[in-house]
């Protein structure tokens, strides 16, 4: 499977002769594979993290959303880089900052330190991950292959999230959590190595950069995610909570107002024109609240209550990863033959009855009834979800608008993540107050936290069948 392309006068690349296409798919998902990785590989260390550093339950939670927030803060921005300055160059810019950022969590040595380091790493992954979905647009044509790449792209998102426990397990356990961190220089190495070899250079496109409306937008998520938490310690009444809520809500309606003026936006509204679209952006970003908090809480549930070491809680996670791997590799033939609304549909309801069963553990719960067995549900479920509402994000774009629409997706993800954690962790902060064991309140936070995760994902369903009701509209009124 290869194709050809063009040299242009100076790329640098060896774009005049043939082009392992096999190799294009290996950087670019070795790659989004490595910052999809780092979202989920430090949930099995959690608890060593939190004994290093002294953490508390929120400070914990800073560990991931210090990244995520970052990440999907600057994702509009680094996409709007890419079209600027050239989709290859901003990648190669992007694991460099990735990998470096990886090196200081791997050698901090105090807790704000780590999570400072991960907001830097955020940074490099908010240039990566829309440069990879762009340059995979780019490397295939439209039509079964690029379709048949997305969906590989959509798998490695499931796949990268639900594999990194198993591997940050393995690693905490035999070595150090740290370890998880220090194998992404290598990588990112190869990958810095490979990239100018076999990825095409995208040509500059004359404009500037955004640069108002990326600040509102990280600072806008940033300042409501952090008042979410805040009110895990403080309370909803609190004056800092409350100032931060308002601060973030001013802040995203200063975004969408100054993108209907901006001449060159960061955040092109015309995106949301499409009704397909926003509905592949809501069902990310509700797909992932509630599955950051599945890998959050059930990871310290297995550690915290049924006893399991990282390695055993990395492992106890397998079955969702196993069936993920097997349903996401089906699923490019599946859409195929059923489009993308049915399979999407039945996993996200797939994986809400796997969360609302997983949601009902106990202290004296089998580790097999009560969670492998939900596990396949919800492994079944992610398998189904990510390539189809990829697809979504990005149908009917036009090229000129590839690179926003990357961000936009992985913009929804990341903001998903960052603000879901927050709102589960918030929500059963105060769970199992007065229970006479440390395994006993962590049960009950853990059932809060999944059952809201539960309903999150009931609202996601309803967010999908709004397209089929759309559509069958849309349909009569074509008859009629």
């Amino acid at each position: 499977m290869t194709t050809t392309t063009t040299a242009r006068a100076g790329s640098g690349a060896a774009e005049t002769t043939p082009r392992n296409t096999r190799m294009i798919l290996v950087v670019i998902l070795l790659s989004y594979f490595m910052i999809l990785l780092d979202n989920s590989i430090i949930f099995t260390g959690l608890p060593q993290i939190r004994a290093s550093f002294g953490f508390s339950a929120s400070g914990l939670a800073w560990v991931s959303d210090a990244y995520t927030l970052v990440f999907g803060g600057l994702l509009l921005l680094g996409a709007r880089a890419g079209d600027l300055l050239g989709r290859r160059r901003v990648f190669i810019v992007g694991l460099a900052i990735f990998s470096l950022a990886s090196l200081l969590v791997g050698v901090a040595p105090t807790g704000w330190f780590a999570v400072a380091a991960r907001a830097i790493q955020g940074i490099g992954a908010a240039i990566v991950a829309p440069s990879s979905l762009s340059l995979l647009t780019a490397s295939f044509p439209a039509g079964r292959e690029r379709v048949k790449a997305i969906g590989l792209y959509g798998a490695t998102a499931g796949i990268g999230a639900s594999l990194g426990l198993v591997i940050g397990g393995a690693l905490a356990a035999e070595i150090s959590w740290r370890v998880g961190f220090f194998i992404n220089v290598p990588i990112g190495v190869a990958m810095m190595v490979l990239a100018p070899r076999f990825l095409p250079e995208t040509p500059r496109q004359p404009g500037r950069f955004d640069v108002t409306g990326a600040l509102t937008a990280t600072l806008g998520v940033g300042a409501l995610v952090f008042g979410i938490i805040h009110a895990a310690g403080s309370g909803w009444g609190a004056p800092t909570t409350v100032g931060s809520v308002v601060i973030g809500a001013v802040l995203m309606a200063a975004l969408v107002a100054g993108e209907r003026r901006a001449q060159q936006p960061i955040m092109p509204l015309r995106l949301f024109a499409s009704h397909e679209r926003v509905v592949g952006y809501l069902t990310r970003m509700l797909y992932m609240a509630a599955m950051m908090g599945f890998f959050f809480f059930t990871s310290q549930y297995m550690q915290g209550v049924l006893g399991f070491t990282a390695l055993a809680a990395g492992f106890g996670f397998l079955p969702m990863t196993v069936v993920n791997f097997v349903v996401a590799m089906a699923v490019p033939r599946v859409t195929q033959r059923l489009g993308q609304n049915v399979p999407l549909a039945a996993g996200v309801g797939l994986a809400a009855v796997g969360m609302l069963w997983l949601a009902q553990v106990g202290t004296g719960s089998s580790y097999w009834t009560a969670v492998a067995a939900p596990m396949l549900l919800i492994g079944i479920g992610q398998g189904l979800v990510f390539a189809p509402v990829t697809s979504l994000g990005l149908a009917g774009v036009q090229s000129s608008d590839a690179g926003a629409a990357s961000g936009l997706i992985n913009s929804f993800h990341q903001v998903g993540s960052a603000v879901g954690l927050g709102v589960l962790v918030t929500v059963s902060a105060h769970a199992g107050a007065g229970r006479d064991t440390a395994s006993a309140v962590l049960t009950a936070q853990v059932h809060v936290a999944l059952e809201v995760a539960a309903a999150i994902l009931a609202l996601a369903l309803l967010v999908v069948l709004t397209l089929f009701i759309t559509k069958l509209i849309r349909l009569r009124r074509t008859n009629h």
